[in-house]
This record gives structure tokens, C-alpha cells and sequence, in this order.
């Protein structure tokens, strides 16, 4: 007796009717959060405009606001928040020993970082690259004319690499006088022991702030690095993955769509149909993350889009006054895409 043999497709096609669906279960890092009560946060210890705490102890900053925004997806609370503090010595370890749960602290993403160490990296939030401070008195208007110069700069980072990079590209003789941390190459800078200080752009208007006398400093325009800067996790959780990279990419939609931290309430009638989904009027694209339908609505009630957070802490807004550039929109001349909600 010969029997009928289905189609090699038919049979695909009923294995994946039989699968059951993305169900909102929570893997075991947001699992662990939401027993925990709070997210635990690695962060700079303090860059003016990204990671500081104020006066009163309030941790500010916009990498402080991201992590902000994923407690808000979470617990519908923007301030079940830690912030842990850490070197960039410290960093990886912190986060590969499960100390703390994200890691938003100046972060580059790098090959070796995630094949060698075991990160992801959730999102590009900020797009830099590696630039040098000098004092204007040194008269001095460009990094090519630095060839002989000493240069500050933090042990055991990209930047200690690219620096020498730089100057043996170019043919140039330098000395690197290197330091356990920012603070240290900055203070040594400021008290005369180095020509140049050298780190990423963003954090060199930051740390500009912090010298005696500002004015009396100048950033160079030469950009000599790629440095994509996000929030990294630990590998094996697809599902806090998932949920770190599309809280980035939530804010960027609704930056894109106009929907801010003051109209919000307002876009839940919106007919627009994107809206709708970043909303969660319509569908559920939050229970595959283990999250409510309204996640989205959470992150921009509680934190706000993109821009927002971008202006207030270090764009023209805030006292570094930074320039979007390669983080503006993707329809506005930069870099931020995100992909669609659907």
C-alpha cells in the first residue's frame, strides 16, 4: 500500500500553526527586576550632561534618562531606579557578574565587546567619536598639530587605543601620560601636567564645565574615532535584549511622529495608525516583552521622546549646548532610525 507524502511546505506550515504563540512571560532578567522592585543601573560616576548626580543626590543625565525610561516601561514608575556608579575598569565585570542589570555609562560598542566578552549592545543612543581639548594660549587650531605633544587619557579604554592609533597614522610623536580614571586625566590637564586631554566629543563638553577656568579651553574639530555609544546587557536573554533596544527605538518613533511628554495624552485619540501602535490603542506589541500594551505611552508619559531628553540634558536646552548632528533624525540629516512598531 503506497502512501500519500505531504508536501515538505505543508508540513512547515503546520508545525508553525502548531507553535503557540509569543506569550508575555518574563525571562529572567525582567523577571529578577520586577521580584527586585527596582531596576539596578550602571552608570558613569559623573559626566556633566550624561551621568551626575545634583546637589541633592538626584542622579541626571541622558544616560541616566534612559534607564529612567525603562523603569518606566516596567514598573509605570520612572524612579525605581539604582544607579550604580562604576570605573570604566569596573564596568564589564558589574555587568558580567549580574551586579547590575543594564549598563548606560559612555559605553562604545565594539566587536571584541560583544564576541569577547559576552555584551550586547541594545541600541546606538548616541552616535561620537573621539576628539581633544587644549588650552587656547597653546594657540594651536587643529589635532594634526599636535605631534610632540603630551596627552591625557584614562587607562583600559578605546580612547587609550585610538589615541595611539592616531599618532601612528599620522606619523606624529606624542606622550601618554594615562590615568585610572576621567577624573584624574582631567585634574592632571587642569593643573598643567598634559597639552591636550583627549576623550569622546560628547564628554569633553562635559568635562570642559569642570575646569577652573572654561573659557580658556577649546575643543579641536577633528573627529578621530567612531564611538557608538548605548546601553549594553548580558548575553542569553533574547527578551530583556528585545526590551532595552525597542525602549531606544520607542523614543525615536515618537520623536519622529511628535508625540512628546506634553501632548501625549492627547495622541491617544489620534487616528494615525502608528501612533495607535506606539500607544498601544491599538494592538499589543508589549506582551512579547513581557510588558503591557501601554509601554510605549509609559516611556514618553514619564520620560519623554528622543529629542526631548537629548535637548534637556545636553543639546540647546542644557549648558553643554551640543549640536544633534549625527543624532538627529534620519529625515533630518543624521543617524536616529528606528524600525517600525507593527
Amino acid at each position: 500500500m503506497t502512501r500519500t507524502r505531504r508536501p515538505l511546505l505543508a508540513l512547515a506550515l503546520t508545525a508553525s500553526i502548531a507553535l503557540p504563540a509569543t506569550s508575555a512571560f518574563a525571562g529572567p532578567t525582567l523577571d529578577a527586576v520586577k521580584k527586585r522592585g527596582e531596576l539596578v543601573c550602571g552608570s558613569n560616576p559623573g559626566i556633566a550632561g550624561f551621568g551626575l548626580p545634583d546637589d541633592k543626590g538626584q542622579w541626571k543625565g541622558f544616560d541616566i534618562e534612559f534607564c529612567r525610561a525603562l523603569a518606566a516601561t516596567i514598573f509605570n514608575d520612572a524612579n525605581k531606579v539604582r544607579f550604580t556608579p562604576l570605573s570604566a575598569k569596573d564596568r564589564f565585570t558589574a555587568l558580567q557578574s549580574g551586579e547590575i542589570d543594564v549598563l548606560s555609562r559612555n559605553t562604545t560598542w565594539t566587536q571584541s565587546r560583544e564576541v569577547g566578552q559576552g555584551f550586547l549592545f541594545g541600541a546606538v543612543t548616541y552616535y561620537d567619536g573621539q576628539g581633544f581639548m587644549v588650552r587656547k594660549k597653546l594657540n594651536v587650531n587643529s589635532a594634526m598639530e599636535l605631534s610632540g605633544a603630551s596627552v591625557c587619557v584614562q587607562q583600559g579604554t578605546t580612547t587609550e587605543l585610538n589615541l595611539a592609533d592616531f599618532f601612528r597614522t599620522h606619523n606624529m610623536k606624542y606622550e601618554s601620560v594615562v590615568f585610572a580614571t576621567a577624573d584624574e586625566a582631567l585634574k592632571a590637564y587642569d593643573t598643567g601636567r598634559c597639552d591636550s586631554f583627549t576623550t569622546d566629543m560628547s564628554q569633553l563638553y562635559g568635562e570642559r564645565t569642570k575646569l577652573g577656568n572654561p573659557e580658556d579651553h577649546v575643543i579641536m574639530p577633528e573627529v578621530i574615532s567612531k564611538e557608538p555609544l548605548g546601553p549594553a546587557v548580558r548575553q542569553g536573554d533574547d527578551q530583556w535584549f528585545n526590551l532595552v533596544k525597542w525602549t531606544h527605538y520607542v523614543m525615536v518613533t515618537a520623536e519622529e511622529l511628535g508625540v512628546t511628554q506634553a501632548n501625549v495624552d492627547e495622541k491617544l485619540k489620534a487616528a494615525d495608525p502608528q501612533i495607535k501602535r506606539l500607544l498601544g490603542t491599538e494592538g499589543d506589541f508589549g506582551s512579547g516583552l513581557g510588558l503591557t500594551k501601554d509601554w510605549g505611552y509609559r516611556i514618553i508619559k514619564l520620560v519623554g521622546n528622543y529629542g526631548e531628553v537629548f535637548e534637556r540634558n545636553v543639546g540647546a536646552n542644557s549648558k553643554l549646548k551640543i549640536q544633534r548632528g549625527l543624532n538627529a533624525l534620519w529625515n533630518n540629516k543624521g543617524l536616529q532610525y528606528a524600525p517600525p512598531i507593527r
